[in-house]
């Protein structure tokens, strides 16, 4: 069993535009380094209280590494083992497109764009991805029990909370917001989640 808390990325240009991002690169803006500062102090006084240093991952995107990076920094942790597979779902030619104008032409959930990553995929590639962590994170620490902080993305995090609550969890009219903590325990065969923080959409 490992304790895991998922964490989105602060604050990009694009966020602020509404914009969907996908698997465009794009950095943190100076908002998000603040959330991402503010998010770790809390996870400092959390860590420090269980007497834990925790193990910090990361999806190799820029906004997602930095967040990490400040994290780990403030946690005093290790630097941030990067995972692929912790990238944001693929929007394919709606990448850039302004959310407002994606839902007028898609619908929400709708028809996906070109190139769009389906949902189940991106449930799949999401649960796989949180059992590797675990399961790394378990031979390297063997046999203490280490607690993971993994950050990504807000539509892979979604989909994880989807899956772990059986679909009945975001609420509608709720998203995961920048800088916002969820936390799941991983077992071999399934994924439970603890709690997780949403704003209105």
């Amino acid at each position: 069993m490992t304790a895991l808390t998922l964490i989105r990325h602060g604050e990009t240009d694009w966020n602020l535009e509404r914009r969907i991002q996908g698997s465009t690169d794009i950095p943190l803006n100076d908002t998000g380094r603040a959330q991402a500062r503010a998010a770790a102090d809390e996870l400092a006084v959390e860590f420090e209280r269980l007497g834990v240093t925790p193990i910090v991952v990361s999806s190799d995107l820029a906004r997602a590494h930095e967040t990490a990076r400040i994290i780990a920094a403030v946690l005093d942790a290790d630097a941030p083992i990067l995972y692929p597979q912790l990238r944001e779902r693929r929007y394919g030619a709606a990448e850039g497109m302004l959310v407002a104008d994606y839902r007028a032409r898609h619908g929400d959930p709708g028809l996906p764009a070109e190139g769009e990553e389906e949902r189940a995929l991106l449930r799949a590639r999401g649960v796989d991805a949180l059992r590797r962590i675990a399961r790394d994170v378990r031979r390297a620490t063997a046999p203490t029990g280490v607690p993971v902080i993994a950050v990504s993305h807000g539509g892979f995090i979604g989909e994880l909370i989807r899956h772990a609550s059986g679909d009945t969890l975001p609420l509608v009219g709720e998203r995961i917001g920048n800088a916002s903590a969820h936390r799941f325990v991983v077992e071999r065969d399934s994924l439970r989640l603890l709690s997780y923080t949403a704003i209105a959409a």
